[in-house]
């Protein structure tokens, strides 16, 4: 008899083809034009239709929410897509038939991931259009994460149109420190980036610079001239301090205390309330506040790569728990993982370490820089995710630290390989 296969081996000989076409069509204009698209008042600007493309084609899509799926897939619409989705969403209950019908390719996210290579592969030759975020994970601040690298490699080597769809507000309606749906306003628009000459003329890193340059949206931004009022629930502040987690004004962390509509240091009383506009209202004239969250948790960046820059034995460290994905069944209750165990992370310069537990014995990892330029952010600021030899893990900090731990692995990442640069236009963060 033979031995029942796993979820991870299932996976991993998944077969690929284009969606079937009245599948794809209920999806489309049930699932999501009837139930999810009217909570989010999207308008479509379609400046060139990826449906007039007849053979095999990308689109590409600023990452700026955790449902961009959602007016992606109406603004291609008929074209049928072949989404690339993070990995760990195919292990929880609620999503992994829609992604099995839907034929998503599974990828790794920060990784060589051969077998999501072989699906993207497998429909460019069948003619059909691979959509995904060349970020590799949703905005965590409010505006993008730089694409990971060598996405201009791979458009260059299949050499066939590359479609964007850009979002500007999207964000606001689901924010990551909070997942309450936010009604407010969402603009989507579609251009070609690429054509096949564009790409023949053009270089890897001018195509990933062209790329990155063409995504960029910051939302809290965009909003101080739009003004458009989103539904927060009296609760637009709620977990903000999660990432903005640094006082402006009198430089203590991990004493800002955010909830309602307000944020507040609990050392100095520096502060702010943000209206439903995301715009901030000092509490006191002589309050110390950033005009954006976005601004705010740069700034933050900015002090950790200072603290880093001139003190490369820095150490950061907190106690986790330990989260895997199961083997036979999937999570409920939109879990991204199992916990399994519990111990010590610590990041320096030479990477990422846990020491600690993994189903009651003894277990740890190392990840250089190498291998780990960020962490994933699966659902909101309360945890990470990494993959270690390929396999995937959740780390769940004790206290609300997430946002400085993020920053910090970071800031080492690029002082110590920068495999993942930063943003050109995000060089004041680099200045004395």
């Amino acid at each position: 008899m033979s031995q029942k296969k796993t979820l991870q081996e299932k996976l991993s000989k998944r077969k690929y083809k284009i969606p079937n076409r009245f599948l794809y069509n209920v999806l489309s204009k049930l699932v999501i034009g009837k139930m999810l698209e009217p909570k989010y008042n999207v308008h479509y600007e379609i400046i060139d239709d990826i449906n007039k493309e007849k053979g095999p084609c990308f689109l590409i899509f600023n990452h700026q929410s955790r449902i961009d799926y959602v007016w992606t897939i109406r603004a291609a619409y008929p074209k049928r897509l072949n989404f690339v989705v993070g990995y760990n969403e195919f292990f929880r209950s609620h999503l992994h038939f829609i992604l099995k019908i839907a034929n998503a390719i599974p990828k790794k996210n920060f990784t060589i991931d051969l077998p999501a290579m072989r699906g993207i592969d497998t429909i460019i030759k069948k003619g059909g259009c691979v959509c995904f975020s060349p970020e590799g994970m949703s905005s965590i601040s409010g505006h993008n994460q730089p694409i990971v690298p060598s996405t201009g490699k791979l458009f260059k080597h299949y050499g066939v149109p590359v479609y964007m769809v850009k979002t500007e507000g999207a964000f606001l309606t689901n924010t990551k420190v909070c997942l309450d749906e936010r009604k407010g306003r969402i603009d989507a628009k579609m251009v070609r980036l690429f054509s096949p000459s564009d790409l023949e003329s053009l270089s890897d890193q001018e195509i990933d610079q062209k790329i990155n340059e063409a995504l960029w949206q910051d939302d809290y931004e965009w909003n101080l001239e739009k003004k458009i009022a989103y539904e927060t629930h009296g609760r637009i502040c709620e977990h903000l301090s999660d990432l903005l987690y640094r006082c402006p004004k009198c430089g203590y962390e991990f004493e800002m205390e955010s909830g309602g509509s307000k944020i507040v240091c609990k050392h100095c009383g520096n502060g702010a309330t943000m209206d439903d506009t995301y715009a901030f209202h000092k509490l006191h004239e002589d309050d110390v506040i950033p005009l954006t969250p976005t601004r705010w948790f740069d700034e933050e960046r900015k002090e950790v790569y200072q603290e880093l820059s001139k003190n490369l034995d820095y150490v950061f460290e907190c106690n986790v728990k330990l989260g895997a994905l199961p083997k036979y069944h999937y999570l409920k209750d939109k879990k991204t993982s199992e916990i399994v165990g519990e111990g010590r992370l610590r990041v320096d310069k030479y990477g990422v370490h846990y020491i600690g537990t993994r189903n009651n014995k003894p277990f740890s990892f190392d990840i250089s820089y190498k291998e780990l330029p960020t962490y994933g952010m699966p659902t909101d600021t309360t945890y990470v995710s990494l993959y270690c030899k390929n396999e995937y893990f959740d780390l769940y900090p004790d206290k609300p630290v997430v946002g400085k731990l993020l920053l910090v692995t970071e800031e080492f990442a690029r002082l110590m390989e920068n495999t993942w640069p930063n943003f050109p236009w995000m060089h004041w963060v680099y200045e004395d």
